[in-house]
């Protein structure tokens, strides 16, 4: 029997309509307070609606997390973020079970932050968004929108917060000092997330305390276990900045495209003599994230472009 909900309102969901057929399992995302919890609940009779009414079949079973997972025959069964703490032969006896209840008509409402949990297991992934359905149809049509989404929140998140300088290590004699170093995105603002693909700068802002003949800035970005990724300074890019004198304050803008994948990242930043002689070195001192809609496997992001090309075989 199918589980429909018809105008409901009740916390976070406001005049909620919404139809899970028989024999169909439904992802539910979206964030923290959107009303997944609260849809289940209703779904498996725990809690009454204030208004609107909900059609759900007699034998009903709701897990949260932590709880056991019973996949005995029932009519409905309600999964909320039921798998999070399992492992994967867990997770994956899971799926078989719940398959098993699907095909003999269950039908099951799956709450979930796991997209690849999701996109494998569901007939059709429903996207709450402030207690209203944003989107609701193909698992991978859905999730993409509600991670382009997700990408773009925590994206502007990262305006609002900042990372003191904290580096690992910091070594040089002192002629000249690094006083910041800052990830700044496309619109000018600095940022602790970056987009994958965004235009993006690298800003340190050094004061010389003596004169320095002919100083060089450079900038390293490492992945948080230590790869190098890309690092680049003043000299090798032909720009030279000195000669400098005591108390000059310069900023250097270090522009590229980020071509990373989504992950965590760190920042080194350095003034020193072409010969390579510290005035100021800071190893890893910020730390950074991209943010991308998708994921994408290893460090940086080539952007493929597939193409497939397709020949019969010619008759002898």
């Amino acid at each position: 029997m199918s589980i429909e909900f018809r105008r409901v309102s009740c916390g976070p969901l406001q005049g909620f309509d919404g139809l899970a057929p028989s024999g169909a399992v439904i992802g539910v995302v979206g964030e923290d307070g959107a009303g997944k919890g609260t849809l289940v609940r209703l779904a498996a009779g725990e809690i009454q609606p204030a208004g609107g009414e909900v059609l759900a079949p007699g034998r009903r079973r709701l897990i949260g997390t932590g709880g056991a997972l019973d996949f005995s025959p029932v009519d409905a069964l309600l999964l909320d973020h039921a798998l999070a703490r399992h492992d994967a032969v867990e997770r994956r006896k899971a799926a078989i079970a719940i398959d098993r209840l699907r095909r003999a008509g269950c039908t099951v409402l799956l709450v979930s932050h796991e997209e690849e949990l999701l996109a494998g297991l569901c007939d059709e992934v429903w996207w709450l968004r402030q207690g209203m359905l944003a989107a609701r149809g193909d698992p991978g049509t859905v999730l993409d929108a509600y991670l382009h989404e997700a990408a773009g929140r925590l994206r502007a998140w990262g305006e609002t917060v900042s990372s003191p300088l904290a580096a690992r290590w910091r070594r040089g004699d002192g002629r000249a000092e690094v006083l910041a170093i800052e990830t700044v995105g496309e619109n000018g603002q600095p940022t602790l997330v970056l987009r994958s693909g965004e235009l993006a700068l690298v800003r340190v802002t050094i004061r010389f305390r003596q004169a320095v003949e002919d100083p060089v800035a450079g900038m390293m970005i490492r992945t948080r276990v230590g790869l190098s990724v890309y690092g680049t300074n003043t000299e090798l890019e032909k720009l030279k900045l000195g000669p400098r004198q005591a108390g000059d304050v310069l900023r250097v803008s270090f522009a590229f495209r980020c071509e990373l994948c989504p992950g965590e990242y760190t920042l080194t930043a350095a003034s020193h003599d072409p010969d390579g002689v510290w005035h100021d070195w800071l190893e890893d001192a910020v730390a950074f994230s991209v943010a991308d809609c998708r994921y994408t496997a290893g460090v940086a992001n080539l952007r493929a472009r597939i193409t497939v090309e397709s020949s019969r075989p010619i008759p002898e």
